[in-house]
């Protein structure tokens, strides 16, 4: 195969891979926007807890995430259901989940959707 057919290929191959990335984040950031705070109406991606989705090449997905509070009772709770809900997505291989309080979480960080739901709008 010549160089240039070689290089074409390649680039196509990691432009595959690529969207492959992009489309299990999104799947991963919908799966989100389905579990709710047990103490608060609204889905934790609404909410801003979610602070990045990362998925590498092996489709290992991390997600650095923070909570309202940092002695939040029902973290135990919200954690098993992030971890089953998202390690069932196909394609998925592995799953860590980084717990931060920097930056702490604050209302501002709330979507549009949430701030209504709470009828803070």
């Amino acid at each position: 195969m010549p160089w240039r057919t070689r290089q074409k290929v390649k680039k196509q191959m990691t432009m595959e891979k690529q969207d492959n990335y992009l489309e299990l984040e999104a799947e991963v950031g919908r799966v989100l926007k389905n579990i709710y705070d047990p103490e608060i109406p609204v889905s934790i991606y609404d909410l801003g807890l979610i602070y990045e989705i990362i998925v590498d090449e092996e489709q290992k997905v991390e997600i650095v995430m923070t909570l309202t509070a940092p002695n939040c009772p029902m973290v135990d709770e919200l954690m098993a259901e992030i971890n089953e809900k998202v390690r069932a997505i196909e394609g998925v291989n592995d799953l860590v989940i980084n717990l931060t309080f920097d930056p702490p979480w604050d209302k501002s960080m709330m979507s549009e959707e949430a701030m209504l739901e709470l009828g803070l709008l």
